[in-house]
C-alpha cells in the first residue's frame, strides 16, 4: 500500500488517515493480504520514484516478489505528472507486477487494440497535473498576500519552529534524529529509533522513513533561517 500528501499541512484535503482507510476496504472486499504500508508526507508527486523514500520501498518489495500490487488510493497520489505517472506505472509493468486504486480498479497496461484505454487513462494523469498547477497557484497567491501583510510567506515552519520561535519538545527529538544522521544512521534505523524512545512526529504519529528525510532536508536548509 502506497501513502502520499504533498504537504505536511495536507493542503489537497486528502489526508493519510483517509487513504489507508480507503485501501484497507479495498483490499478487504478482495481478500488481499496488506504485506506492507510505505507513505511519503509532504513529498511532491511529481518526484520519480526513486526520489521517494516510501515509493522505492514498495518498489523494493515489488522487485524481491513480496508483493503483488502497488495499492493507493488514487492515482494521483502515485503521480501528479503524466510524465512521471507513465514511468512509475511502466515500471511495475516491467516487474509483472499490478497497479490497482481504489477509485479505478486495476490500471490495466496498454493494449494496441484498445488505444482509449490509454488515451482515458493518460486525459486523467493531465487533469491530475492541472489540478496541481491551480493548487500550486493558490499558494503561490497566498503566500504574497500574506507577505505583502507582514507575515511569514512560505507556510509551514520547519521541524522544531513556529512562529514564536524555537519549540522545546520538537527541538529534543530534531536534535536526536540530526545525532542519528551525523552517526551514519539510515532513514529506516534513524526512524524504528526515534519510534523506540517514544517520539512522535508534529501530528502524532510514529515516523517514517519519508518524515525523517523530509524533516532532515527542510531542518539543514531552513536551520539557519530560523535559529536566530
Amino acid at each position: 500500500m502506497y501513502l502520499r500528501v504533498s504537504t505536511e499541512s495536507q493542503l489537497d484535503g486528502y489526508g493519510i488517515e483517509v487513504q489507508e482507510q480507503a485501501c484497507r476496504a479495498y483490499a478487504t472486499a478482495r481478500g488481499w493480504d496488506i504485506v506492507h504500508v510505505a507513505q511519503d508526507g509532504a513529498v511532491s508527486g511529481t518526484l520519480p520514484a526513486h526520489e521517494r523514500p516510501g515509493l522505492a520501498e514498495v518498489f523494493d518489495w515489488l522487485a524481491e516478489d513480496q508483493a503483488d500490487v502497488l495499492l493507493a488510493a488514487r492515482l494521483d497520489r502515485v503521480a501528479r505528472e503524466l510524465t512521471v505517472q507513465e514511468a512509475i506505472l511502466a515500471q511495475v509493468w516491467q516487474l509483472d507486477r499490478h497497479v490497482h486504486t481504489t477509485d479505478m480498479g486495476e490500471i490495466k497496461r496498454d493494449d494496441p487494440d484498445d488505444p482509449m484505454r490509454t488515451a482515458m487513462r493518460q486525459m486523467a494523469g493531465v487533469f491530475a497535473q492541472l489540478d496541481r498547477a491551480l493548487i500550486a497557484k493558490r499558494l503561490r497567491d497566498g503566500r504574497r498576500a500574506k507577505a505583502a501583510a507582514g507575515g511569514k510567506a512560505s507556510g509551514c515552519y520547519p521541524y522544531g519552529w513556529s512562529k514564536d520561535g524555537e519549540v522545546p519538545a520538537e527541538q529534543k527529538v530534531l536534535v536526536r534524529l540530526l545525532d542519528c544522521a551525523e552517526r551514519g544512521l539510515t532513514l529506516r534505523a534513524t526512524a524504528d529509533d526515534l519510534n523506540g524512545r517514544g517520539f512522535r512526529t508534529r501530528h502524532g504519529r510514529p515516523w517514517t522513513i519519508g518524515t525523517v528525510d523530509n524533516v532532515l532536508r527542510r531542518s539543514r536548509r531552513k536551520v539557519g533561517t530560523f535559529a536566530g
